[in-house]
């Protein structure tokens, strides 16, 4: 995958040898600026962990036959190319799933929200695989996103009664990820999102977002 100096390079061999034609200079120099505007700069390496079976949370614990679902995102540049990262546990600790997926152009609050989606669903194929009943099982589902925590705690209830509009009669921003968080997390009947603090040494937290940043560096980002 090309880096940012590669791209740049090979735009400025084609700046240089297209120099008479004024339409591809144009082009070229509107190229240059939309690579810089990715914020590689800002980019960080992931740094691989080891394979473990991380320790539940307390409240798991409790619960029997419960599931804990954790999620987080990650984006470089706001909007940016942008990736989740997504990890799943049975109540034995047993990891479940990982997965990651990147967007080439988004936002931090929309990898938040994606991830937290997609773990939610791998779930509920989890449960149609193992012919489980969502209904009998607790899941709890942890993000250092309070946007995607009080989002769907607190602030959908609220969105839903009023026809998808915010006090102010506005749609909520990310209107169609917030529509598929409601459809999703409405298939289960325990269902509990619950922060965590992030880049705080919280074992799953930390991993979602090696998965995320992992997922960028291999695709070039």
């Amino acid at each position: 995958m090309m880096q940012k100096k590669d791209i740049l390079k090979a735009l400025d061999f084609l700046k240089k040898g297209l120099s008479s034609d004024d339409t591809s200079q144009s082009a070229i120099i509107h190229l240059e600026g939309k690579v810089e505007s990715l914020a590689w700069k800002t980019s960080k390496k992931a740094t691989p962990l080891l394979p473990q079976t991380f320790p539940l949370p307390a409240e798991v614990l409790r619960a029997e036959g419960s599931f804990a679902l954790f999620s987080d995102g990650a984006s470089r540049g706001n909007p940016g190319p942008g990736a989740w990262g997504a990890v799943g546990q049975n109540c034995s600790g047993d990891i479940l799933f990982e997965s990651s997926s990147v967007d080439t152009m988004t936002t931090n609050n929309k990898m938040e929200l994606g991830g937290a989606i997609a773990a939610l669903e791998w779930m509920v194929e989890h449960q149609n695989e193992v012919d489980l009943v969502l209904g009998q099982h607790h899941v709890f589902l942890y993000s250092d996103s309070k946007y995607v925590v009080d989002g769907t705690n607190s602030w959908m209830p609220g969105w839903k009664r009023r026809g998808w509009k915010k006090a102010d009669k506005k749609a909520p921003e990310n209107l169609d990820l917030w529509q598929q968080m409601d459809r999703v997390a409405s298939e289960f009947s325990h269902l509990k999102l619950l922060w965590v603090k992030g880049h705080n040494g919280h074992p799953q937290n930390e991993h979602c977002d090696f998965l995320a940043n992992k997922a960028l560096d291999d695709t070039g980002f």
